[in-house]
């Protein structure tokens, strides 16, 4: 899955002022992306407030996404939940041949054991026709899927390739990288530990900033995965104001913020989320404003 190294990002869903999903933006938001030097786009992830969209809005924005790349850019689906057959089912019905991988998440909410997470993956494993990338994120699911797990997993089933590991902890993190197998990727799900996981063998990211500034932030993988420390933190040091605040009123209301600065589409989101506050749109400008004079 060498096409799964560097950087992904995990797209925005715009809406307009009536929260119908925004198809120019989204596609915008797209070639915004390609330009920029992306590796990887993935869709109806958690920053594309998927959980609020209804199936036929799910499947505009895939129709939209595929349509807008052409086979530019690999493309990974968001296929995940807490209910394990409806989850096995749609992967045995849903259309994946534009798909080169699916990400998904480690069952929330319900908060099962360890075990219970491992019998769950393989279900999805036995059910999916194309690769799987894990995706672990501990604040959001209320369940933190442990190493041990993780390397069982990606030793007892080839078509698991990867994780998007997003618990926080760099030594939950480097125990993976240290123990997996060859060929397992370990992807960083947080923009702020990005380049430290990769400077510690990880295989990239999948970003939420990235898509509003692709080419820096695919600048700084790259040099990371080159192993080019000093050049590669420059641009962390730079961004790192901006991974703050886009997460300070949660996601996807500043990253949103962002595009509606750059004039890309609306920040508009759905309920229970709401749009960023002024204050923060503001902060979130003025640090766009000296991102660009600093690279003017």
């Amino acid at each position: 899955m060498e096409q799964l190294i560097g950087t992904g990002v995990a797209l925005i869903t715009p809406f307009r002022e009536d929260l119908t999903v925004d198809v120019e933006a989204l596609e915008s938001v797209v070639e915004h992306n390609i330009q920029g030097g992306v590796d990887y786009l993935v869709v109806l992830g958690t920053t594309a407030e998927s959980a609020t969209l209804s199936p036929a809005e799910k499947q505009l924005v895939v129709d939209v996404v595929v349509r807008t790349n052409a086979g530019r850019l690999p493309l990974v689906l968001g296929v995940g939940g807490n209910n394990t057959m409806l989850v096995a089912n749609e992967l045995k019905t849903l259309d994946l041949s534009d798909f080169d991988a699916i990400l998904s998440v480690s069952p929330y909410y319900n908060k099962p054991t360890q075990e219970g997470i491992y019998q769950h993956f393989k279900v999805i494993s036995e059910a999916s026709p194309i690769p799987i990338v894990l995706y672990n994120v501990p604040s959001r699911t209320g369940s933190n899927m442990l190493p041990e797990t993780t390397l069982r997993l990606a030793h007892d089933f080839s078509n698991i390739v990867g994780i998007k590991e997003a618990c926080g902890d760099s030594l939950q993190t480097d125990k993976i990288i240290k123990n997996k197998p060859d060929g397992f990727l370990v992807i960083s799900g947080d923009d702020g530990t990005a380049l430290p996981t990769v400077l510690a063998g990880g295989a990239g990211v999948i970003s939420v900033l990235g898509q509003g500034l692709p080419s820096l932030f695919s600048d700084m993988i790259k040099l990371g995965l080159e192993g080019r420390v000093k050049e590669a933190y420059a641009i962390h040091h730079k961004l790192s104001p901006l991974m703050s605040l886009i997460f300070e009123e949660g996601n996807p209301a500043g990253i949103k913020s962002i595009f509606e600065s750059k004039g890309v589409s609306r920040a508009t989101v759905r309920l229970p989320l709401v749009e960023a506050t002024s204050g923060l749109k503001g902060k979130i400008a003025s640090s766009l404003k000296m991102l660009g004079r600093a690279h003017a």
